[in-house]
């Protein structure tokens, strides 16, 4: 992967907090949920109810398209991320407490909260397989399409 695209892929990850997920249901049909997720530049994660449709989507088939990006009354300034990605299941209790850490800087508000527990919460770790990164000031509809 280029350099470049990769400082831009990670600057967008930090700017950013939310991403819609889309799963595939049981009975084929795609599922968009936004999440909140934390990452350590391209290492990225995000939780879920271990009872969510979400989290049960994802134990049968763990390919997701997501996307990251911001409203922007201006279209020639919108910038974001389209991704084809795995979404696995930690299970390593290291890693757990690994992304269960980058929640209050990634969501400061919610350090007056009582931090979920591992019981609590499913993390998923998305491995990113191909990358679309949009970038419109560079032109409508401007896209740099990277294969990680």
């Amino acid at each position: 992967m280029d350099e470049a695209i990769r400082r831009k892929i990670v600057e967008l990850l930090d700017q950013h907090r939310l991403m819609t997920v889309a799963t595939l249901r049981a009975d084929g049909w795609p599922q968009a949920t936004t999440v909140g997720y934390m990452n350590d530049g391209l290492e990225i994660y995000f939780l879920c109810s271990p009872q969510s449709q979400k989290a049960q989507n994802l134990a049968r088939d763990d390919r997701i398209s997501a996307t990251i990006d911001r409203d922007t009354p201006d279209p020639m300034t919108i910038t974001g991320l389209s991704m084809a990605a795995h979404a696995q299941a930690v299970s390593d209790p290291a890693e757990v407490a690994k992304a269960l850490a980058m929640l209050p800087a990634k969501f400061p508000e919610y350090t007056a909260l009582p931090p979920p527990t591992p019981e609590e919460v499913r993390v998923f770790r998305v491995t990113p397989k191909v990358i679309s990164v949009l970038d419109y000031t560079k032109g409508f509809a401007h896209t740099d399409l990277v294969t990680c």
